[in-house]
């Protein structure tokens, strides 16, 4: 069998290195990229914030905290967008298998050796050189013969580095890895696993597939493949996308039924941008409530029609936020997410009962 060529493409600070590009001002210091309000939270943070602690998904006022001299911006996504496809226009003169995980990642499958650069190292300097001379940002990669080992690789010497795995080192460089690293294993895993006495690869290794189907049920085959430096998965140019979307925490609680639909209904203008650029259309549409006391519900509708127009997104997400006003507890975030995507079929949707489920 032919040895896969794997990189793992992971842009640096990539939001708020496109906002110190463009502003001069901002080179060289700490800045935020989302809403210093009370309750605004860090949709990213340069490598100067991070130095401080501030990270993703960190309440705003915790981040202020932690660096004082913390600079937020609002975030520009569609200036993001453009960059991207800037980025991806780069990948594909290496590569035609380009599977995007995001605005600022992608795996690229180089085993072909489109530009004739002999090694995947090589490619991927020059993918980096590319990508700073056209956009004047730094991009960093991993090398493997796998996806899983690629993308532990891409972090290996973040900022603007490279590194690479070699079929000869995968197993016993990831036995060296703590749990918490390996991609697919989130925080509430990695407390488990390390409960269980899980500690690094080595340990993840040494626990039979019958222990590990014990304590992680499906999970436990990815587990035990991945503690070997296995993984058999292609990189998928046609990976379909399964969802779209936008939520927002309020400055303060909200009560008001107005205001609580006013802001369900910019959610779902954001999502519709998407949906209409991508020309990507789906049948369920959830709307997200997280009260103050931070309990959450959602509240879904499916139909056998796609929802093919802003109008008919607005009246399904009215409804379903609807189906839980009026509220005495104050509403902290609203979100709305279009999923079960398809062809649109149709300009109107027949009207359908709404389901109902609630998450702890």
């Amino acid at each position: 069998m032919v040895t896969r060529k794997i990189i793992h493409v992971d842009m640096d600070a990539f939001f708020a290195s496109v906002e110190q590009r463009d502003d001069p001002n901002l080179r060289g210091r700490p800045v935020a990229v989302g809403s210093a309000a009370a309750r605004g939270v860090v949709a990213a943070a340069s490598y100067e914030a991070r130095k401080f602690g501030v990270r993703s998904a960190l309440p705003s006022v915790t981040a202020l905290r932690r660096c004082p001299d913390l600079l937020f911006v609002r975030p520009r996504f569609e200036v993001y967008r453009e960059v991207s496809r800037q980025i991806h226009a780069v990948f594909g003169r290496y590569t035609d298998l380009i599977q995007p995980l995001s605005l600022d990642e992608a795996y690229l499958d180089v085993t072909a050796d489109k530009q004739g650069l002999e090694t995947a190292w090589r490619t991927a300097k020059a993918i980096r050189a590319d990508i700073l001379a056209e956009t004047g940002l730094t991009a960093s990669a991993g090398i493997s013969y796998n996806k899983f080992l690629a993308k532990l690789a891409s972090d290996h010497r973040k900022p603007n580095g490279q590194f690479a795995v070699t079929p000869e080192m995968g197993a016993a460089w990831v036995e060296t890895l703590p749990v918490d690293r390996f991609h697919g294993v989130g925080p509430v895993t990695a407390r488990k696993m390390k409960g269980l006495g899980i500690e690094t690869g080595a340990d993840l290794r040494a626990k039979p597939l019958e222990f590990l189907q014990a304590h992680f049920g499906s999970s436990a085959h990815w587990y035990y493949s991945i503690a070997r430096g296995e993984d058999d998965r292609p990189v998928n140019p046609n990976r379909v996308r399964k969802s779209s979307g936008s939520e927002t925490t309020f400055d303060r609680d909200l009560v008001e039924a107005a205001e609580i639909e006013a802001g369900v209904l910019q959610m779902a203008d954001d999502v519709w941008r998407w949906c209409e650029s991508r020309q990507a259309f789906g049948r369920t549409v959830t709307v997200k409530v997280k009260y103050g006391d931070f309990h959450q519900i959602t509240r879904r509708r499916s139909q056998p029609m796609v929802v093919a127009t802003r109008d008919a997104l607005h009246r399904a997400a009215l409804e379903l936020i609807r189906s839980v006003l009026p509220t005495q507890k104050g509403v902290r975030l609203v979100g709305v997410t279009v999923s079960n995507f398809a062809d649109a079929q149709a300009t109107t949707a027949p009207e359908l009962a709404i389901f109902a489920e609630a998450a702890a």
